[in-house]
């Protein structure tokens, strides 16, 4: 073997590295996900790894992993927990460990060594993960808490002050190993000897918690060191005790803040201890956080300070006895998606005086945080800070879109020296802050714009010659980032702040591109489980933080297509396995209730919600808060979903349910076009959505193809001269069905107008992320968020898997199939995506006469290649021509395109056109 060859571990749950020479030896480089775990609570985790070397073509043969109790035993080739012994595979990245039962609380080792068909790697350098605690029983202690409302709390406002927790340890011997697990309910912070614990904020994730409770995992090893040391714990509100309490029918709320936690201790003599919450631990709730809520903001009295509260021989007498409260009642799990942490901050564009003494602070992008503050000033001092998304035209704050959200943080200074504040326990969709009451000239570097989400890598970057493009990618990227909040909210700013179902079906897939999201849809898709009722109906809103069940098909369907997403971006099987018997149950119960006697499924909810008004002006002023349910979209929905049943019942070991979905999808596929067909070409009331949804999904008989197509560019070049009308359903579905019909200059025509309605529109009146709304700019306040992420649609899957031209072939990206569009006006894409077998890269540019195209594919994956070319005898890959290249095959020759396989590597093609 020539060259050099690298193996790099990549994983859901657990990862590893190695590199291979010919002369092997070990290279540990990162993975893309979690890299040594912690907390893992599957009892056979997913373990995977890559690739990588300077030959092209490199495929894996066979693996053998070695998992030990030890490092010492692994280091001796011993897995006494499990030796897989060489398997003949390619699977690089869904290898479950099927070794010997596993312990909670024990870490375990484990490498591995790949043959390719270039060579065979040296073992990876070794990688770990800690088993999490896999019983109930494992926890063995109770919950405590303050169950009640105490003088320093505001009932009639519906405010807790936060509560804080601490209690003294003393330990006897030297530590070797200590491992903190941690339940803090709503938010929790925390602390050892007056230092936080972690970096994350806003944790743990968000569950319903009479269904599921995550737990967090922290190595504090080296926190112990020494003797005598002091735990602090601050719980902050969260979801747990309701946000809004008005509604008690609509709004869940599970109590008051709570906690259970233990650290477990190894000592360096063998033996261990654990430390539990429990009576001996005190509380007060006299602290300086006065409230704490997510939609109205948080009060901090810096007067109230508890200096010192989190370090050993503080005066705790004023504390009371912590008391035994109620668990949750929900499982408790492992939290193995990320928390929240703060990923970027953001100076100040602008700060503004105003006659009336107040700042206008502008930071000049739209996102989700806070402010972290810096301010010197008299004790009792008060700085209000007021959050949003866009000014008046008098340069005043508009927030009439927060609706109840008072969007507010409030500051007290102590007096004296500098202090520096942000906020714990809430967060804020804004781009402008007002600020009130500081003392002396408020500038720049006073106020850091702190971007909060869940700590997930950028794992996809497109750039093009459109300009306008770009700066749509940007507006999305940013939009999403500040919609994920441990679960994929639909709005950051407003009284809401819900994981909707019906804003993610399609857009969740176009932000698997951008995001290394895997196991926070995972999760998501937990949430949706749990949501379920025991007759098969799932809400609209999961987590069901608001208790809403409309049984209709375009919201919960979601919940089918997100697996279908993660399935084939993964190649995750138990996604499917996971979640097959609760998507039949949901198929069944909503034939079981809304089917007609015609075979129509006859219930919706919302209609192609919040499709744009005619024009601008029809809809100024005007509440997009209206429903038009169509049982055209819901049966449409139902025959797509039948027919992703059949294709999950093969994947899942349920063959037998195949043959009954594919016969229910072709009995309705006739009785939908005998309701909804028109001979003139059209469906339902020949709306855009209505015929996308026949087309896409396939309702549409071969026949009448070419008249439905005729219809659907009518519809647009016409009728709404060159424009979209589509909602939040036909807009999942729109980019990638005109690109089918081979319209995909129509698609690009859609993208990249800059007039009513449209993306680009969005842009040239200011926006910085997309808005919920087509006419964001004149529609009613009452529902009208500037960063939403629905009406993204399909056109990030569209970016990617069209423009650039990479997409998966349902196996995780180990066969890319790279066709681009190439659409007129459009010279140059480049775009590189980061799979779980590496990094995807297509970068083309167009030229009179010609076509380059620069390719890489990841080690142990393979691309079926579409190169605009009228003949092979015109291509050339690296400056020679393809036939005297042995390691590409040509499959077929057509009008305009050769078609192609090439194996891993990085290629430079060269086409006339």
């Amino acid at each position: 073997m020539n060259g050099i060859v690298k193996i790099t571990g990549m994983l859901v749950w657990l990862c590893v590295s190695l590199t291979v020479f010919a002369q092997p030896r070990v290279d540990v480089l990162r993975c893309e996900l979690l890299t040594n775990p912690i907390g893992v609570d599957k009892t056979s985790p997913r373990l995977s790894w890559q690739i990588r070397a300077d030959e092209r073509n490199v495929v894996q043969t066979a693996y053998h992993i070695l998992v030990a109790s030890s490092p010492e035993k692994l280091a001796q080739h011993i897995g006494d927990l499990w030796d897989s012994g060489k398997q003949i595979s390619d699977n690089s990245i869904s290898v479950f460990y099927d070794g010997k039962a596993l312990a909670s609380d024990t870490e375990v080792f484990w490498k591995v060594r790949v043959s390719t068909n270039q060579g065979e790697s040296d073992w990876s350098a070794p990688a770990s993960w800690r088993v999490g605690l896999l019983y109930y029983k494992d926890w063995n202690r109770r919950w405590i808490g303050f169950d009640g409302y105490f003088d320093s709390d505001d009932k009639s406002a519906g405010y807790l002050s936060a509560r804080y927790f601490r209690k003294e340890i003393s330990l006897t011997k030297e530590v070797q190993q200590a491992t903190v697990y941690i339940m803090g309910l709503g938010l929790y912070e925390l602390y050892i000897d007056g230092k936080k614990i972690g970096d994350q904020v806003l944790a743990p994730g968000l569950t319903d918690y009479t269904k599921n409770v995550k737990y967090n995992v922290f190595d504090v090893t080296e926190s112990l060191r020494g003797k005598e040391h002091a735990l602090g714990v601050i719980l902050g509100n969260g979801r747990y005790y309701a946000i809004r309490q008005e509604k008690p029918y609509k709004v869940k709320n599970f109590g008051f803040p709570k906690m259970q936690m233990q650290i477990r201790i190894t000592y360096t003599d063998g033996s261990q201890q654990t430390i539990h919450t429990d009576d001996t631990w005190k509380g007060t709730t006299d602290g300086p956080i006065l409230s704490n809520n997510e939609y109205d903001g948080e009060i901090y009295d810096a007067r109230k300070e508890l200096l010192g509260w989190s370090t050993v021989g503080y005066n705790d007498v004023a504390w009371r006895t912590a008391e035994y409260v109620q668990e949750p009642g929900g499982n408790y799990e492992a939290q193995l998606n990320r928390n929240m942490k703060v990923m970027q901050d953001i100076k100040p564009v602008s700060v503004t005086a105003k006659d009336d003494g107040k700042y206008i602070i502008d930071y000049g992008q739209n996102f989700s945080g806070w402010v972290k503050m810096r301010v010197q000033g008299n004790v009792g001092t008060e700085v209000t800070l007021r959050f949003a998304e866009s000014l008046n035209e008098d340069g005043t704050l508009f927030r009439d879109n927060l609706r109840a959200a008072k969007a507010t943080d409030k500051y007290i200074l102590k007096g004296g020296a500098t202090e520096e504040w942000e906020p714990r326990f809430t967060y804020q969709g804004f781009r402008y802050v007002e600020v009130e009451g500081y003392p002396g000239e408020a500038i720049a570097d006073n106020f850091i714009g702190r971007l909060v989400y869940d700590d997930m890598e950028t794992v996809g970057s497109f750039n093009s010659s459109n300009t306008l493009l770009n700066q749509i990618h940007h507006n999305a990227w940013w939009g999403i980032a500040s919609n994920y909040k441990s679960i994929p909210v639909d709005c950051p700013q407003r009284n809401e702040r819900q994981a909707w179902l019906g804003d993610r079906p399609v857009s969740a897939y176009g932000e698997s591109f951008l995001f290394d999201n895997t196991n926070f849809y995972i999760k998501w898709l937990e949430d949706i489980r749990l949501s379920q009722k025991e007759d098969g109906a799932i809400p609209d809103v999961a987590p069901a933080f608001w208790r809403y069940y409309s049984d209709n098909m375009t919201w919960p369907g979601t919940y089918l297509i997100i697996a279908d997403m993660l399935y084939q971006q993964t190649g995750d099987i138990r996604v499917l396995q996971d979640h097959y018997p609760a998507m039949k149950r949901w198929m069944h119960y909503m034939q079981a209730r809304y089917m007609d006697d015609e075979g129509i499924i006859t219930k919706d909810s919302y209609g192609d919600w919040c499709a744009p008004p005619a024009t601008i002006e029809e809809g100024r002023g005007k509440s997009a808060d209206k429903k038009y349910p169509n049982p055209l979209l819901s049966t449409a929905y139902y025959y797509h979903l039948l027919n992703m049943m059949a294709r999950f019942s093969e994947h899942t070991e349920n063959g037998q349910d195949r043959v009954a979905f594919e016969q229910a999808a072709k009995k309705m596929k006739e009785n939908f076009n005998k309701r909804f067909y028109h001979a003139a070409g059209y469906y339902g009331k020949n709306t855009l959505t209505e015929n996308i949804l026949a087309m896409y999904f396939g309702l549409v008989e071969d026949q009448n193809k070419e008249k439905l197509a005729n219809r659907i560019v009518t519809i647009i070049e016409k009728e709404n001269n060159g424009h979209l009308s589509t909602g939040v359903v036909g807009t999942q579905w729109i980019m990638r069905t005109l690109t089918d019909m081979g319209r995909s200059d129509l698609a690009y025509k859609l993208a990249t107008n800059t007039s009513y309605p449209s993306w680009g529109y969005m842009i040239e009146h200011g926006a910085t992320t997309i808005w919920e709304l087509w006419n964001g700019n004149t529609a009613h306040p009452r529902m009208n968020s500037q960063n939403h992420v629905m009406m993204l649609g399909d056109l990030m899957v569209w970016y990617y898997e069209n423009l650039a031209g990479i997409k998966s072939e349902e196996n995780g990206f180990q066969t890319v199939v790279m066709k681009p569009e190439l659409i007129a006006g459009l010279d140059h894409v480049d775009a590189r995506y980061k799979s779980l077998y590496g990094e995807i890269v297509s970068n083309w540019a167009k030229h009179k006469s010609a076509f380059e195209w620069k390719i890489s594919i990841p080690e142990n994956a393979k691309a079926v290649v579409y190169l605009p070319a009228k003949e092979p005898s015109s291509i050339t890959e690296g400056n020679k021509k393809l036939s005297a290249h042995k390691d590409i095959e040509i499959l077929s020759v057509d009008a305009d395109r050769v078609k192609i396989a090439i194996g891993s590597g990085t290629y430079q093609f060269k086409t006339k056109l």
